[in-house]
């Protein structure tokens, strides 16, 4: 008698290289191994979750054990991500906070020496964006995350040691080349456990750690400021300490949270929750993650218009949030506020940037659409800047609203993310297009801080200027995406139907569970009175395929 051949995904096909034979049977992984090396062999190609799911064979769970997964994988994987983002906010902020307490004079920096402090992060950035995004595939990224936010914590509790621009320079050159991997690796964490909808809202969530930072940031360095006037060191020395330690000793704390991937980790060994959290992740047929460069998904992402669409978007956003960024507390000193003022006027612009986002993220998933809310978001920090340009210079309360108001351009890069991941699909083809977007916004964050010319302080005329051009584009750019991604869906729905497959179909993924369930016994009812099966549908999620392979992708718009 043979022996049962194993069902490893029922997405495997010979359009895919993959073997012809229908398979019958589901036996353990380890036990296929051994009778068809051959099949195994091509799970390299597939999704790391083809291993948990060969195993679970049908995975059937209720809404009530969805939930109850969903909690967990909140409960130990979002902190991680709120953290980790929180600590590197707060070391790439601290030169901002440093320059409030004389930094500058101390250190004796001179003309755009400053401007560079903050380029220079980003330069590095770029510099190690391949190298991050290819450790992304071939690492595990736990592992990579604590190797690099020990090595950033540790850069900045260092920089007190910098006494002139080489020391500082150098300093922050090694803080980008490690901070360079903090947002791939948090876009990457987050399609590996959640599903579409469910992204965005937990995207959000651990981008308001960076509006926490706004608030934490300058309370630390108030009292830090005002401890160290009566110490042997400088205030801005004491604020590299401070900080630095901060992130030092979180890393233990991620260490233990972190696991690698669902399919391992220990807050999912109860019942069948592993294969549920992957099972569920089913309808974004975006996969998890898969340890194999595949060169033709890279070539795919770099010859689609709407790699580099994303990419101008990121710059559009970027160019003048490091511009923001950098001078925020000098263009709030120039208001007339002296230096403790001028760092606790910092404050409210984490607030401001926290209910913005809160409610922006609720309105995209009510309306299912991201492409006119980042839209209309653009027209603040244009009003806002425009009202720095035209506010007479003795009206220090009308100039800090305008402020306020300019700095809801914070929202637009969170927005942008949880846009721009939820549109590619193939574990390469993902992190190629973020990595390509990243390098857009590290460009974007070194170009924007050389604007802020260094003797038109504090008022920074052309710097303000070029923000609001770039924000504009940013407002076209927005539109054009959605325009493109809405012809991209239609495409697909032809390809559907060319495979004989329901046209209409809604995407379920950013869909609330309730909706989801709710629609998908609505669509199975309907395709059973057409004599056919819903369960055709989402059958490749786990083969690693892009999204211009698998024709039940639906972009978001």
């Amino acid at each position: 008698m043979s022996s049962p051949t194993p069902i490893l995904s029922p997405g495997f096909d010979k359009a895919k290289g993959f073997p012809a034979e229908h398979l019958e049977h589901v036996v353990s992984y380890d036990e296929a191994e051994k009778q068809h090396p051959h099949v195994i062999g091509d799970l390299k190609q597939v999704d790391e979750a083809a291993k948990v799911m060969a195993e679970a064979g049908k995975v059937e769970y209720t809404l009530a054990e969805d939930k109850a997964v969903l909690r967990k994988i909140d409960t130990w994987i979002l902190p991680v991500l709120c953290i980790a983002y929180l600590v590197q906010q707060l070391d790439k902020s601290s030169v901002s906070y440093a320059a409030v307490f004389d930094l500058r004079e101390a250190t004796h920096l001179k003309g755009q020496e400053y401007s560079w402090l903050t380029s220079i992060v980003y330069l590095a950035q770029l510099g190690f964006q391949p190298l991050s995004s290819f450790a992304l595939v071939k690492f595990k990224m736990h592992h990579w995350l604590l190797f690099n936010m020990l090595g950033w914590s540790t850069v900045t509790a260092a920089s007190a040691a910098a006494h002139n621009f080489a020391g500082l320079a150098t300093c922050r050159f090694f803080l980008g080349m490690f901070e360079a991997t903090i947002a791939p690796t948090s876009v990457a964490i987050t399609q590996m456990y959640w599903r579409r909808r469910e992204q965005s809202y937990r995207l959000v969530i651990w981008q308001i750690a960076n509006s926490c930072a706004a608030i934490i940031g300058p309370l630390l360095s108030y009292g830090v400021g005002h401890a160290a006037k009566s110490g042997k060191i400088h205030a801005y020395q004491a604020i590299f300490i401070c900080l630095g330690l901060i992130g030092v000793a979180a890393v233990p704390v991620i260490a233990f949270l972190l696991p690698e991937h669902p399919a391992t980790a220990k807050f999912l060994r109860h019942g069948n929750d592993r294969a549920i959290a992957l099972e569920r992740l089913r309808d974004n047929n975006t996969g998890t993650k898969n340890s194999t460069w595949k060169w033709d998904q890279v070539r795919e992402c770099l010859t689609e218009f709407k790699t580099w669409g994303w990419a101008l978007m990121f710059l559009c956003c970027a160019l003048p949030s490091g511009g923001f960024g950098a001078f925020g507390g000098i263009i709030t000193k120039g208001f007339g506020f002296d230096a403790f003022e001028a760092v606790l006027m910092q404050m409210p612009t984490g607030a401001i940037q926290i209910v913005v986002l809160i409610f922006s993220i609720w309105l995209t998933n009510k309306i299912k659409m991201r492409f006119p809310v980042i839209a209309v978001l653009t027209l603040f920090p244009i009003a806002g800047a425009v009202g720095l340009l035209k506010v007479p210079r003795d009206q220090p309360k009308s100039l800090l609203g305008c402020y306020y108001v300019a700095l809801i351009l914070g929202v637009l890069q969170p927005l942008m993310y949880s846009w721009a991941n939820l549109n590619a699909a193939g574990h390469t083809k993902k992190v190629v297009t973020m990595a390509v977007a990243f390098v857009f916004q590290c460009v974007g964050n070194i170009v924007g801080p050389q604007v802020y010319l260094a003797r038109e302080a504090p008022k920074y005329y052309t710097g303000i200027y070029v923000d609001i051009a770039f924000w504009c584009l940013l407002a076209i750019l927005a539109l054009v995406m959605g325009a493109h991604l809405k012809y991209l869906n239609k495409k697909q729905e032809q390809r559907r139907v060319a495979l004989g497959r329901p046209a209409e179909v809604k995407d379920t993924s950013i869909m609330s569970l309730e909706e989801g369930r709710a629609y998908k016994e609505e669509l199975r009812l309907a395709l059973l009175a057409e004599g056919k099966d819903v369960k055709d549908m989402n059958l490749e999620s786990f083969d690693d395929l892009t999204d211009r392979q698998n024709p039940d992708f639906f972009y978001v718009i």
